[in-house]
């Protein structure tokens, strides 16, 4: 963590987020009949394989958990490079039927949890899709609300919300940075 960074989880509050989240998707959905967990890549997918394990802990039962790029499918595409990384998307079950807990690590305006829709529904037409995050920052510029949300961090504009995992970084916690993402 810099100078211009406060914390606004450690490990401990992304745990009990987690650990929230997976008992508030279980109370909705009266149990995990017919649920699935798609991460949005890069961390999403992180948190959504550690939400699949919660449920797994509270119901001895494991669901599916799947990876979705959504490179292809922002509109700021051009804005990003002329060559954009893309990484693999990974659903290896049908979502006919299921309801579809989409996570992300922070909402903020709204563009790429509606750039995940766009690239969901050309994997299938789930029953419905649910949004998981682990921090709400605000600034919708649509209109999407997150369904579970971790933590609802006020921010100003210019800051930044950085979410770092053990598994990327080495370490658990939720910055807010006083300037663009690095």
């Amino acid at each position: 963590m810099t100078a211009s960074e406060k914390q606004v989880l450690d490990e401990g509050g992304i745990e009990r987020a987690l650990a929230r989240i997976a008992h508030e998707i279980l109370e909705r959905n009266q149990g995990i009949a017919h649920l699935a967990l798609i991460g949005i890549r890069a961390r999403g997918d992180l948190l959504a394989t550690r939400l699949q394990q919660k449920l797994f802990d509270i119901e001895k039962k494991e669901i599916p958990v799947g990876i979705l790029d959504i490179t292809l499918y922002r509109d700021d595409l051009s804005e990003v490079g002329p060559k954009p990384e893309i990484h693999e998307t990974d659903i290896s079950f049908h979502l006919k039927g299921k309801t579809v807990i989409l996570v992300d690590d922070v909402l903020f305006t709204g563009r790429t949890i509606r750039a995940a829709l766009d690239a969901l529904i050309d994997f299938g037409r789930p029953k419905s899709i649910q949004l998981a995050v682990l921090v709400d920052r605000g600034h919708r510029e649509l209109p999407i609300k997150a369904d579970y949300v971790g933590k609802n961090v006020p921010t100003a504009v210019q800051e930044s919300v950085i979410i770092r995992l053990k598994e990327t970084d080495g370490k658990d916690e939720a910055v807010v940075s006083e300037g663009p993402k690095k």
